[in-house]
């Protein structure tokens, strides 16, 4: 059995959903990957955006629903949003490029990691998401390295 270690836990509105996106880019900015398992509509996408200016993403960040990934870059790096809902199993998945895609990328932020989970490697970082009501949610984050046998 794991034990996970909470490395944060956060309540938030919002209209606060910038500060708390700084707060996860100072917190975990060395991470490679972060997965962000939530229900539908709870802001994953929103969270994301508000990363992504926090990194200095000067574009507009779009949900990748359909195209699977999309790639931006600030400050030098390269970092990729992916959403991967609409696949199938994890052998659509690397067939779709995420698996190299996350190696090759600076920073991979990953929407329903769930699809595929022998692909999110052990370092990442593992952000939950609860929707507490229509303004307020609450947000668990952990790093799959901080798990105890």
């Amino acid at each position: 059995m794991k034990l996970y270690i909470c490395s944060m836990d956060l309540i938030y509105t919002l209209a606060q959903t910038e500060q708390i996106a700084a707060q996860l880019v100072k917190k975990f900015a060395t991470k490679p990957v972060w997965v962000f398992q939530a229900p539908m509509g709870a802001g994953k996408t929103t969270l994301i955006a508000a990363i992504g200016k926090a990194l200095g993403i000067q574009q507009a960040m779009s949900s990748p629903t359909f195209s699977i990934m999309n790639e931006y870059e600030a400050n030098g790096k390269l970092i990729y949003h992916m959403d991967w809902y609409r696949l199938e199993t994890e052998a659509e998945a690397r067939q779709a490029g995420v698996e190299a895609a996350m190696d090759e990328a600076d920073l991979s932020l990953v929407e329903w990691p769930e699809k595929a989970p022998n692909l999110v490697p052990e370092d990442a970082v593992v952000l939950t998401i609860e929707l507490l009501d229509p303004n307020h949610r609450r947000i668990f984050i952990r790093n799959e390295k901080d798990a105890e046998e």
